[in-house]
């Protein structure tokens, strides 16, 4: 670091902090947009997408000035709140070290985007788009997850790195082993990130806080934490599955059934580096315990020798390097378990050396394998004539990684074995760091010499292509920095390596990275490396047959026991699916009901239930006056609940259910409650259409689903229903005898009005204070929606709404009850809107309209049949759903922007003259509701009604089907 310093707050004034949250929305908005331009650009899209990830790059390299010229340890931090009540914030925290990842992530990504746009230059546009887009999404929640400094959200980026993977390494998704590699990535990583995910929260709880620099800054509030254990096992977890430490190892090289693209991104310079970044933020923490210590440099040196061992063994030119990298990863491990400044540096240095020259390597191979079609080392050879400047780029970076002066790979690994001598496991940690590095020497001759020097083979002889500009951009620039940064080391020492390694130690001290530092044992060392490497390159061949015969190496891989627990994982899904999916009804509905009643037994057991001697705690019977109306509607509704229970009449049963709705509908609007009494007046009117609309499609059957032949089942059945009754009213009545709270109640009823213009207040908490919850369940009334509609399509793509003059397939036909469904339609319609309109201040709004109006539709399609009904819908039941839900986050869109929050509404008062209109957002999100419900209802009812008849373009005439089908059905079912 230069001794100089300029002064912390001028820089601010010229580089706010700011602007880092604002790069991260660029970034992801960016790889949003680029779904639907990309596919659109043709062969362009590449050099059009490395736009986006240059200009991040351009813009994070402002920062480096601030970080080698500030004071201390320089670190920019910014707040964004998101879920304050939670101590849940956007916390963005830019020091050296994440401007080394931010730096490595735009960059690299800038030449992976270009390479991969020239990569797929064959490939369809749409193929070639989506990838190019998941790689920028892939960019953008990388650096989410560097710069959060909020663990949680730093976590929420951390999966998405994981799900993104998946997609990536599973991307040529007609190939069986890039599905299973992308599954068994996505199994490892995400199952560790859930591991991660229960340690970050106890360390939060732990420490009072989730914020990364406090927790860090303060490491005694965790490690003097009885939980310290588990939270340091579960960090660890989540750190070494997801960079490939032993024994996980086995998920990276088989994922080299990704693009080259990908591996040379994900499996080289970003994600499997997440790992270590995140071991290094918390080292303060997990260097407090000389177990874990022991535990990271143990894991590290096993992960080394089991990678070393199996490159020796591998043939492909992406698997040696998978190898290699896995090997890398685990000497990273080891340097952060060993402590001091040098292994800072050491860690810093070999991040930017290894991201380097491995990224051009990959490269290197992906141009070799499109070049030839051959993926393995034997089959190349005599290529330097027809790919010169990738043999030229493949040497120099062979030569970084193989660590020979003056590239920036001689100075890392200087500095790796510097950290190692120093520390307290030096004999044992050196020993394993020259037979690896050895390893790695000679997996670079191997790379720079035998595809273009060797012999050539009948694949070289014949290529397909020789090179192009886009793809040997990126391992020409990768290489020549390796040169560059080695010959001028101060550029590194003073802007990238030295500033990252201030930051891992949280302390300034001079950072030295220089070329040549003296006659030093370190330099004793490398050079035996290069000279062991040198002869197992000379004796490759002997040596890779002699490793292939030793079988039990392959104990080491660990994968057949993955495989093995992955299978037993899915017989025990099997059986399980079997035994309780069974295709029954009635299987579902017992075991959903016990369950249940078995948490009621428990909550009336264990919780407050029973007051001591005083016995079950009940509400006095004095409290409320006996109501003659309510012992009647009472009366009804346990009428129709045994009326529907010991029916053998569907239909009678279905009366019977429909009476015991309606009755607990009039409890509802005689007690104050007429928005919840309309819903549930409309929800089982709505019940009735659909399930007529089935029984009257569905073949007579002699033996029916309700037989009563099983006197045990229904014995059983019985027991059941009378326990799940029993413990639900002791419940219920409990919860009565507690002291009602009405603070929440006396809030809404007061502020309804002054703050939301609003006189119904269940209308008001639902379109305004609750507003984000009411847009959740929307939502899930329309992916519900969509997915009934998906299945009971049975898979095939939804027709076109059929023309004008196409028979119907009417339910129930009648002239009579035709024209009235006509007039009752409009009729229904007109009523949907007004109450839609007046449900701000008196009983309805939107979800009621909605279902007014599907009701209309309803008994449209059951009187004219549901392609009558769908034309008069116009519009597809899922583009409604769409409007909807468009319309209801638009209306959210003003308050965010005015700087409150989203989903504030905003209100304008309109001088009418002679009156004043008041209008808010809130009626652009009821509108939305209304169409969301419409939308939802009408797609079930649609396609039920369709299946029934035999599909979207069914047209066989339905005036056989009479209303005695109804009565036949009831009788035999």
């Amino acid at each position: 670091m230069f001794s100089n310093t300029l002064d912390s707050s001028a820089i601010a004034s010229w580089m706010p902090g700011e602007a880092i949250p604002s790069l991260l929305v660029i970034a992801f908005l960016g790889a949003a947009l680029s779904f639907l331009v990309l596919p659109r650009l043709g062969k362009s899209a590449g050099p059009v997408a490395a736009l986006l990830p240059a200009g991040l790059f351009a813009a994070f390299m402002t920062y480096v000035p601030v970080m080698a010229y500030g004071e201390g340890v320089p670190t920019i931090l910014q707040t964004v709140q998101w879920v304050p009540s939670l101590g849940i914030n956007f916390d963005v925290r830019l020091d050296g070290f994440s401007l080394l990842f931010a730096l490595m992530i735009t960059g690299i990504g800038s030449l992976v985007v270009l390479y991969a746009g020239s990569y797929f230059a064959e490939k369809p546009a749409d193929d070639r788009g989506r990838f190019l887009s998941y790689i920028l999404l892939f960019m953008s929640a990388m650096l989410g997850t560097v710069l959060s400094d909020n663990v949680i959200v730093m976590f929420v980026f951390w999966e998405m790195t994981s799900l993104l993977s998946f997609l990536l390494i599973g991307f040529n998704s007609t190939s069986i082993e890039a599905r299973k590699a992308a599954l068994q990535s996505l199994v490892i990583t995400a199952g560790g990130g859930l591991a991660l995910f229960g340690g970050l929260l106890i360390m939060g709880m732990e420490a009072g806080t989730f914020s990364l620099l406090e927790i860090t800054s303060n490491p005694g509030v965790v490690t003097d934490s009885t939980w310290f254990g588990v939270i340091a096992a579960l960090v660890l977890i989540g750190a070494f599955t997801k960079s490939a430490q032993f024994p996980f190892h086995f998920w990276l090289p088989n994922a080299m059934q990704a693009p080259t693209p990908a591996s040379a991104y994900l499996h080289s310079a970003t994600m499997v580096k997440l790992g270590i970044f995140l071991l290094a933020r918390f080292d303060p923490i997990l260097s407090a315990s000389p177990t874990v210590i022991v535990i990271m440099v143990a894991v590290g040196l096993t992960t080394m020798l089991v990678a070393a061992l199996m490159a020796l063994r591998a043939d492909g030119l992406k698997a040696i390097l998978a190898y290699s990298t896995v090997a890398s990863l685990g000497l990273l491990v080891t340097l952060i378990g060993l402590q001091g400044p040098g292994s800072s540096i050491g860690i810093a240095g070999f991040i930017l050396a290894h991201s380097l020259y491995k990224a051009a390597l990959f490269f290197c191979a992906g141009i070799v394998i499109h070049a030839t079609g051959a993926t393995r080392v034997r089959d190349l050879g005599a290529l330097f004539g027809l790919l010169p400047l990738t043999a030229i780029a493949a040497i120099l970076a062979s030569l970084s990684m193989a660590g020979l002066p003056p590239f920036v790979g001689f100075i890392a690994k200087e500095y790796v074995l510097e950290a190692k001598l120093d520390s307290s496991f030096a004999a044992i940690v050196t020993f394993v760091a020259v037979l690896v590095n050895s390893v790695l020497v000679a997996i670079a001759g191997i790379f720079a010499l035998r595809p273009f020097f060797g012999k050539a083979t009948a694949f070289t002889e014949k290529p397909k292509h020789g090179e192009t500009i886009g793809m040997t951009t990126g391992p020409v620039v990768l290489a020549a920095l390796g040169v560059f940064f080695g010959l001028f080391a101060d550029i590194p020492q003073y802007f990238i390596v030295g500033p990252a390694a201030v930051a891992l130690q949280g302390a300034p001290f001079y950072v030295s990275f220089e070329l040549w530092h003296g006659i030093t044992p370190m330099l004793g060392l490398s050079a035996l490396v290069v000279l062991i490497g040198g002869l197992l390159v000379w004796k490759w061949t002997p040596i890779h047959e002699a490793m292939l015969r030793l079988s039990f190496i392959d104990r080491f891989s660990f994968e057949k026991g993955y495989d093995a627990i992955f299978g037993g994982l899915l017989s025990l899904a099997q059986s399980t699916t079997r035994t309780i999916q069974n295709g029954q009804m009635r299987t579902y509905v017992a075991v959903t009901i016990a369950v249940v009643t078995g948490a009621l037994v428990y909550a009336v057991l264990a919780g407050e239930t029973f007051a001591g001697a005083a016995g079950l705690t009940l509400p006095p019977l004095a409290a409320d006056e006996i109501r003659p109306y309510l012992l009647i509607v009472c009366t009804l509704i346990a009428l129709g609940g045994i009326v529907a229970a010991v029916s053998r009449s569907m239909v009678v049963s279905l009366v019977g259910v429909g009476l015991s709705g309606y009755g607990i509908a009039l409890v509802f609007l005689k007690n104050g409650a007429p928005d919840l009494a309309l819903t549930q007046f409309l929800v089982e009117t709505l019940l009735v259409v659909i399930v007529s609309a089935v029984l009257v499609k569905m073949p007579a059957i002699a033996d029916g689903l309700r037989s009563y032949s099983k006197f045990d089942l229904r014995i059983g059945d019985a027991l059941l229903s009378t326990v799940f009754a029993g413990a639900l009213f002791v419940v219920l009545l409990s919860i009565a005898a507690k002291p009602f709270n009405p603070a929440v109640t006396e809030y809404y009823a007061v502020t309804s009005l002054s703050e939301a213009f609003g006189r119904n207040v269940v209308n008001v908490i639902l379109v305004d204070f609750r507003a984000l919850d009411t847009l959740g369940e929307i939502a899930v009334v329309a992916f519900a929606a969509i997915a009934a509609w998906a299945v009971l399509t049975g898979g095939n793509p939804p027709s076109k709404t059929p023309k004008a003059g196409v028979a119907t397939n009417r339910a129930v036909p009648s002239l009579i009850f035709e024209t009235t469904a006509r007039m009752f339609f409009f009729l229904m319609l007109i009523v949907s809107v007004w109450v839609l309109f007046r449900g701000h201040n008196e009983p309805g709004g939107g979800f009621i309209g909605g279902l007014i109006a599907s009701a209309g539709f309803a008994v449209l399609a059951l009187a004219l049949g549901v392609d009558f009904a769908r034309r008069r819908l116009l519009l597809h039941p899922i583009a409604w759903m769409g409007i909807g839900l468009t319309l209801a986050i638009l209306s959210g869109v003003p308050g965010a922007i005015i700087n409150e929050s989203f989903l504030t509404h905003q209100w304008i008062n309109l001088n009418l003259g002679v009156t004043s209109l008041k209008l808010g957002t809130t009626y652009l999100f009821d509108i939305g509701v209304y169409l969301t419900v419409i939308g939802g209802v009408l797609a079930f009812l649609i396609r039920v009604q369709q299946q029934n008849s035999g599909g979207d373009d069914a047209t066989t005439a339905a005036d056989d089907v009479t209303k005695s089908n109804i009565s036949t059905q009831g009788a035999s079912a």
